[in-house]
């Protein structure tokens, strides 16, 4: 609903404005009735006629199905609070193993209640979570970790170090979607933005700033994953040597284009952009010296080569935020 009024003004100098009567008889105003009136960063005022009352709990029903899984993430990811998941019959061993491995992936999901034909989940964390930022700061640092570790046990040939890379992924991913969850939150209660100082318009920013980070951290479990097949073999010192300045050209472009995302600096973000270069001409050279590698062991270095540009692609597209 969208109308426009004129603001009059009292002979003593009080500006008003007279509320819609029907939305006023639809939140049950009354002569006297009291509302809360909150001024945004941007200008808008809230008025909340709900301020005194204490926020119920989302809950949804979801039936047995194909999806339910993704039924599941996605309520949660919309903010529900409890997730009810019932049977006409009974819930088979085989989905109560699917629902309870589908609870254990998302930040603060709990089953407080369990049947036989009746399974209930419950999100444990109390708003307000934690501010995006810091969740953000969290997930990049995790990420840029990730491809220190995982480039690193590439090269190294390390197994161990490989394992723990992908082991780290599960615990981004429930951070990941708490971030989601807490933004969509957000847009839908702006009175939470202005607490975190964040506006609607920053969270899609920050949601699609968090899915590339989660991007770069998917591309580090591909590395790894490529490095428990060459776990015996050896490269030469031309390939080795490139791969460490592919590295790290990429792991200072992630660094760069999120200190440039967080501080808004357009200067910052094309220092990335001009990365480009070097990111060209040391994957050239490094394919070339692929060339010369074993049958086994050449498309693995192809395949991180091609995972590594990836990461910068996404440092790229992060660094375009700012602009």
């Amino acid at each position: 609903m969208s109308e426009l009024r004129k603001v009059q003004q009292t002979p003593t100098g009080t500006y008003f404005i007279c509320l819609p009567r029907e939305w006023a008889k639809n939140q049950s105003l009354q002569k006297g009735s009291q509302v809360n009136i909150e001024s945004t960063k941007d200008g808008k005022l809230l008025i909340d006629t709900q301020f005194d009352v204490e926020p119920q709990p989302k809950i949804i029903s979801l039936k047995i199905g194909p999806y339910l899984n993704r039924e599941i993430v996605g309520n949660y990811l919309l903010g529900y609070d409890i997730i009810r998941v019932e049977a006409k019959t009974r819930i088979d061993s085989t989905m109560r193993n699917q629902i309870k491995s589908t609870a254990n992936s998302l930040a603060g999901l709990m089953i407080v209640e369990e049947t036989t034909t009746l399974m209930v989940l419950q999100c444990m964390m109390q708003q307000p979570f934690a501010s995006p930022k810091k969740l953000l700061q969290r997930n990049q640092g995790s990420a840029a970790l990730m491809l220190r570790d995982a480039a690193n046990s590439f090269i190294n040939r390390d197994t161990d170090m490989a394992k723990n890379v992908i082991d780290r992924d599960d615990e981004n991913n429930k951070f990941y979607f708490l971030l989601v969850r807490i933004l969509r939150t957000i847009i839908q209660n702006p009175r939470q933005g202005e607490k975190f100082e964040i506006t609607p318009i920053e969270c899609l920013d920050y949601r699609l700033a968090a899915s590339l980070i989660e991007s770069i951290g998917d591309a580090c479990v591909q590395i790894a994953t490529s490095t428990l097949s060459i776990a015996d073999t050896k490269f030469s010192s031309e390939v080795r040597k490139l791969l460490i300045e592919l590295h790290c050209v990429c792991f200072e472009a992630s660094e760069q284009a999120f200190r440039a995302f967080l501080n808004k600096d357009i200067s910052i973000a094309e220092n990335v952009r001009l990365m480009r270069t070097k990111i060209e001409t040391t994957s050239i050279e490094l394919e070339n010296a692929a060339k010369f590698a074993s049958v086994d062991l050449m498309p693995q270095i192809l395949s991180v080569v091609s995972f590594l540009k990836q990461t910068y692609g996404y440092s790229v597209d992060l660094a375009d935020l700012v602009v």
